[in-house]
């Protein structure tokens, strides 16, 4: 025979109707259940918007026709961790003269590469770049020495050249001074979509 032990003040509160757990209400659940979600929600994109998505406004006309002052874009601080920065990706960064600064231009040559400007069209390692994203009114007609780009730098610049201040002026941006990839254009609702 197994014996149970039971404290007396168990023993009185099992037959207690007056200690027995209240029954609670279904709205009061259900309020709950959605107050737990909203906060959920609401950390979460929270995470998203200080480690992975930031919301830039452009400032300046350097990147027309593909961006226009005063736009807004969302920039991807996520994806350099675990890929590489390419040519032709659209880039935000800290200025290197100025680090309060930040710019945004367009990568045309990574770490190893030549590049050189030959009356205002781009050649790297050797061959002209096509890039369609220009306009011819936006083109100059400048020359830019060859140099090789430094392990950890990047050559960028922007897509109107005649008003850009890019690597032409100042050289090259570090790597670690780069800090995201514009992905996406939310402002104004008549230009909504992927930026490339």
């Amino acid at each position: 025979m197994e014996e149970q032990i039971t404290s007396s003040e168990e023993s009185r509160n099992a037959h207690d109707p007056n200690t027995s757990p209240a029954p609670r209400s279904k709205a009061f659940d259900e309020l709950k259940s959605w107050f737990r979600d909203v906060l959920f929600a609401f950390a979460t994109a929270i995470f998203i918007v200080i480690f992975v998505i930031q919301p830039v406004k452009v400032e300046g006309t350097s990147m027309q026709p593909r961006l226009v002052d005063q736009e807004r874009i969302f920039v991807n601080r996520f994806i350099y961790r675990f890929s590489d920065i390419h040519r032709g990706d659209i880039v935000v960064f800290w200025y290197p003269r100025d680090t309060s600064k930040s710019f945004i231009k367009r990568v045309v040559a990574t770490p190893g590469d030549d590049v050189e400007i030959r009356d205002g069209s781009v050649h790297v390692n050797g061959q002209r770049v096509v890039e369609p994203y220009l306009k011819p009114e936006f083109r100059d007609h400048d020359s830019f020495r060859r140099v090789r780009v430094p392990a950890g730098q990047y050559f960028v610049l922007g897509d109107h050249r005649n008003s850009s201040n890019d690597s032409r002026n100042w050289g090259f941006v570090p790597r670690e001074l780069i800090y995201g990839k514009a992905i996406f254009r939310y402002w104004p609702v008549s230009r909504v979509g992927p930026v490339d």
